[in-house]
């Protein structure tokens, strides 16, 4: 898990002159994260009381989200004893558990020897807004090594989770298995897989299939986490056609294991990401995004060697990528029949 502060400000060019909107908004990031508001020592305790209501308030909101809540679901099914089942959120019961004290330590802690990463993207030189940064460096303790991502292999036979609910839709979850994850030389061919099975290109072959022609779900897709080797398809589905969408979506995976996959839908699946790394320049968020998620995932970090590593994605690839997938889990929420 990660965490962290964002700051978007105005450049330095833009603004009036002799202003420094840089400078400032640097200090304030420092000020809030090395010079919290204290007392005797430890965080407000009506601050913290405050913020634990707001967390506690967004947790027990997720279960409005039932496309959300069946994810979280799956993910604490399929990888129980792995971190990967951990919500990012915690629990209700941890958080009333929070004490200012304890909050107190736990920062002074990750200040110290949690890994730091700083991303800035605009016009200033690096070496300045480096110098503008050197307090994050002083003091620190023994830096803690980057945890290490391991595949999460499967377990045989696969299981199946139903979960009755008051719910007017139904939602199928489905993880799968796979020993390809982020630095493996067929990486690259398991995200093209994913784009033309279930991503969101409008030919891909679970929309097309699954919603369009046979009119078994009202919406479906799926997503492909490299550093666990997972690939997670999500369902709105009646409850009478959960087993019938269950099939149809292995029906549909056996088909790209078979090579049953078109030209166009292999162009359609490349043109996806290409589309999304020709704008990635238009928002600061997302250069932020993707550099972040490649440096911590081991991922590439140069936008055209990427990009290039995609396009030399062959269909013998994508079709091994395929082969490598096995089911694991598959969660049903399950709504009361009419």
């Amino acid at each position: 898990q990660t965490t962290g502060l964002y700051c978007s400000f105005l450049e330095d060019r833009f603004a009036q002159e002799g202003d420094r909107v840089l400078e400032e908004a640097v200090s304030f990031l420092l000020e809030l994260v090395l010079r919290p508001v204290t007392r005797d020592g430890v965080f407000l305790p009506e601050y913290v009381e405050g913020e634990k209501n707001n967390l506690i308030a967004t947790i027990e909101s997720e279960m409005n989200d039932k496309r959300s809540y069946a994810a979280a679901q799956l993910r604490r099914k399929m990888c129980q004893g792995d971190s990967f089942a951990l919500s990012r959120l915690g629990t209700v019961q941890q958080v009333r558990a929070i004490t200012p004290a304890g909050l107190h330590a736990k920062y002074r802690q990750l200040l110290s020897t949690a890994p730091v990463d700083v991303f800035y993207v605009g016009s200033a030189q690096p070496q300045e807004v480096a110098q503008l940064l050197r307090p994050l460096a002083q003091g620190r303790g023994s830096v803690l090594p980057r945890p290490s991502q391991s595949p999460f292999l499967p377990q045989t036979p696969p299981q199946t989770v139903r979960e009755p609910m008051d719910v007017t839709q139904g939602k199928l979850c489905m993880g799968f298995v796979t020993d390809i994850v982020t630095g493996s030389s067929l990486h690259p061919a398991m995200q093209i897989l994913c784009a033309l099975y279930g991503g969101a290109s409008p030919i891909s072959k679970l929309f097309v299939q699954v919603r369009e022609k046979q009119s078994l779900c009202y919406d479906i897709g799926a997503g492909y986490y490299g550093t666990k080797g997972i690939l997670m398809v999500s369902a709105g589905v009646e409850t009478r056609n959960l087993d019938r969408t269950r099939r149809e979506v292995l029906r549909q995976l056996e088909l790209c294991q078979k090579g049953d996959i078109t030209r166009q839908e292999l162009d359609a699946a490349k043109e996806s990401y290409f589309s999304s790394l020709r704008a990635l320049p238009d928002s600061p968020g997302s250069l932020e995004g993707y550099f972040g998620t490649a440096l911590l995932s081991g991922g590439e970090m140069d936008v055209q060697a990427y990009r290039e590593s995609l396009e030399r994605v062959t269909l013998e690839q994508v079709v091994q990528a395929a082969k490598s997938l096995k089911l694991h889990t598959t969660y049903c929420l399950e709504g009361e029949e009419e």
